[in-house]
């Protein structure tokens, strides 16, 4: 009778991210994306050039969220044994990624400003797709320990029920 209590009280291991480190990933995360307004705000030029760097910058962070979700999801259904999307899907998450790259760099290349800005425009992109990354990370993680919290508060109900009953 209490035996599946007890059963379902050891077998759930719940990892959550520390206050410390959620503050330090939204923190860099705002950070990057502030850095990237300011120097777009500013940005020397032609309209065109402002218009295709902040599409640009935008084309980049959606392709960049959409592929941490696209890996997360892969490697969980490689573990659960089942299989992933649409193999083509495949290329399209990657390929979006990679042209949505390329083709921002090409533009902060091909742009006829100084060196100096542009190097300030090329390492706050960078930073942030890098801490978009992060972000994406830290965010599915606190969901999936919510989703594990609840089964896991389900299950000890059930347990607690079954236990009286």
């Amino acid at each position: 009778m209490f035996n599946n209590l007890e059963e379902v009280h050891m077998q759930v291991l719940i990892h959550r991210d520390s206050k410390a480190w959620q503050l330090q990933v939204w923190a860099s995360f705002l950070v990057a994306a502030f850095l990237c307004g300011v120097g777009l705000a500013y940005l020397p030029g032609k309209d065109l050039d402002r218009a295709f760097m902040i599409m640009g910058y935008f084309f980049c962070l959606s392709a960049a969220f959409v592929l941490a979700k696209f890996v997360r999801d892969t490697e969980k259904s490689k573990a659960e044994g089942r299989a992933a999307d649409t193999p083509m899907f495949r290329y399209v998450v990657w390929g979006g990624f990679f042209l949505a790259m390329v083709l921002t760099g090409w533009g902060l290349l091909r742009m006829e400003i100084n060196d100096t800005y542009k190097a300030f425009l090329g390492v706050s992109w960078l930073y942030l797709i890098t801490c978009t990354f992060t972000l994406a990370k830290s965010l599915r993680d606190a969901h999936e320990a919510d989703l594990a919290d609840a089964h896991r508060q389900g299950r000890l109900s059930r347990a607690v029920d079954e236990a009286v009953a």
